[in-house]
């Protein structure tokens, strides 16, 4: 029996996006644009790997 595994992407990507972006923000002096943006990079990162991975599992079966 094959265990459906759904992992949750845009967390992650959003999650790493943060800690990237607030790495960028310190380094240009606005964390709160380097976090803002690195969210919104993350998550959309993040949509296209789920997307991707949603289309493999449904075209396996």
């Amino acid at each position: 029996m094959k265990k459906n595994k759904q992992t949750n992407y845009i967390a992650a990507g959003m999650a790493i996006g943060t800690a990237i972006g607030a790495a960028i923000g310190i380094g240009i002096e606005n964390p709160g644009i380097g976090i803002s943006v690195g969210i919104a990079i993350g998550a959309f990162i993040g949509y296209g790997k789920q997307k991707d991975v949603a289309t493999n599992q449904n075209s396996e079966s």
